[in-house]
């Protein structure tokens, strides 16, 4: 798992301390990429209605809003992946670290010893599929929810588990 996380976790792998271990690395679900795949599907059938109403060669609205869509999809796509690769989030022997942004960069740190409690929020969705929201509580501080994290329950599991 060190391995794997020296590939995937640059931030994380850069700031553990001597004798600190990584002890579960999750990331952002997939889902987030479904309104892009809804956009590119909904701009594939407005090609298909053009296509099947005009001869073909011929310029017609349909194809044109088709373009708009696929184009407008594709860059969603494009910042959901960017957002994905680009936010690290990992449970160590001693600390929860989340960091997320490339140029911009945010970070956020709390010792294991300052949790008090880890909540999961899942809609049926989430459980059917494996994603959910988490809010860690520390004493007299918190993390801002990480939202849309692949296996909310084993990410808590492993806070709340052995100290």
């Amino acid at each position: 798992m060190v391995e794997e996380a020296k590939i995937l976790m640059g931030y994380v792998t850069s700031v553990l301390q001597p004798d600190e271990q990584i002890r579960y690395i999750t990331r952002i679900h997939w889902i987030i990429f479904i309104p892009s795949i809804i956009i590119l599907l909904i701009a594939a059938a407005t090609f298909a209605l053009g296509a099947a109403t005009r001869p073909s060669g011929a310029f017609n609205l349909w194809a044109g809003i088709a373009a708009v869509l696929a184009f407008g999809g594709i860059i969603i796509m494009l910042s959901a992946w960017f957002k994905r690769e680009t936010t690290e989030i990992a449970v160590t022997n001693r600390r929860i670290i989340y960091k997320r942004g490339f140029v911009s960069r945010r970070t956020i740190e709390m010792q294991m010893d300052k949790v008090e409690s880890v909540d999961v929020d899942q809609t049926v969705w989430g459980r059917l599929l494996g994603y959910g929201n988490i809010v860690i509580r520390g004493v007299g501080e918190g993390i801002e929810p990480l939202k849309n994290i692949d296996s909310p329950i084993e990410f808590r599991n492993h806070v709340t588990g052995e100290r």
